[in-house]
């Protein structure tokens, strides 16, 4: 999978693919060759999946701001546990 498509891919895809990968790894029946190629995949889709977090965060920074009115950016504060 090129890097571009995982860019197209939603966060529960993402999550989803890289799960896949994680358990062909676990497994441990691939290939060398095969299991760094996978291993490579799978780090793509960790940051990609990173960058659509932070992007979440920045929105929810944004939309709590301008729900309060302030002109600072309120930072995303999760419950205890949600983490």
């Amino acid at each position: 999978m090129a890097s571009k498509k995982i860019d197209r891919l939603s966060f529960d895809a993402t999550l989803e693919e890289l799960e896949t990968i994680v358990h062909q790894l676990e497994q441990g029946s691939l290939p060398l060759e095969e299991a760094l190629k996978q291993f490579e995949q799978g780090i793509h889709l960790v940051r990609a999946g990173q960058q659509k977090l932070e992007q979440a965060e920045q929105k929810i920074q944004l939309l709590l701001t301008q729900a309060d009115g302030s002109e600072h950016a309120v930072p995303f504060q999760p419950e205890q546990g949600e983490e």
